[in-house]
């Protein structure tokens, strides 16, 4: 299972709606939420593209990953995080990834592409931290024939934490109050990457913690 893990891998898109992620009723509570038909299309061509070795290892994060473990929100995006490598002569790019798309009828939209119902935003790993996060990311089942991938709790929070914006600090409070993280394991994580102090700043600030 490992090996074909290793196969899998990431992006940004529209209005997620409750209606497009939907938990199995007969599922535990820890079974992250299903993909309705939508975004599933959208996942398929994403691994379509790994399949082809157009993209290496990929998790999706940011709100919509979020939302494989809070209550569904409304995003205008799907962060895809992947892990680009440099070409022959040191240069990273990502033009390969537009050139697949493009030639199969999915084009731009700003910074994103769309492919079928959902714009999709491909990022690089911005460094050690989000690196790590892929390399982490949990496997999910969104339907009974299709895997993807979405970063882990504690490391969407780190990264959040990291981030620091204002709908990050708000992203970080939902985890917290929906008790969705494993407290040790992001512990370890902010120490690896050095947000400790970070994180006390954040806890001082918005849950008046010493």
């Amino acid at each position: 299972m490992e090996e074909e893990s290793n196969k899998i891998r990431l992006p940004k898109a529209t209005d997620i709606r409750a209606e497009d992620l939907q938990a199995s009723a007969a599922a535990p509570e820890s079974t992250l939420p299903r993909a309705r038909p939508k975004l599933a299309q959208t996942l398929r061509v994403i691994n379509a593209m790994v399949s082809d070795g157009v993209i290496g290892r990929y998790a999706i994060g940011g709100a919509v990953g979020a939302t494989f473990y809070l209550e569904p929100l409304p995003t205008m995006d799907v962060d895809v995080f992947v892990a680009i490598y440099p070409e022959v002569g040191g240069l990273i790019t990502s033009s390969p990834i537009y050139e697949y798309l493009d030639k199969r009828g999915y084009q731009p939209v700003g910074e994103a592409v769309k492919i079928e119902d959902w714009l999709v935003q491909f990022l690089a790993p911005t460094g050690p931290l989000v690196e790590e996060a892929i390399a982490q990311a949990r496997e999910v089942a969104v339907a009974e024939d299709l895997l993807t991938f979405v970063l882990t709790a504690e490391h969407l929070v780190a990264i959040a934490l990291q981030t620091n914006r204002s709908k990050d600090m708000v992203r970080i409070l939902q985890f917290i109050e929906a008790g969705k993280f494993d407290a040790d394991l992001l512990q370890q994580i902010l120490e690896r990457h050095d947000l400790l102090g970070r994180w006390t700043d954040f806890k001082q600030r918005f849950l008046q913690q010493q």
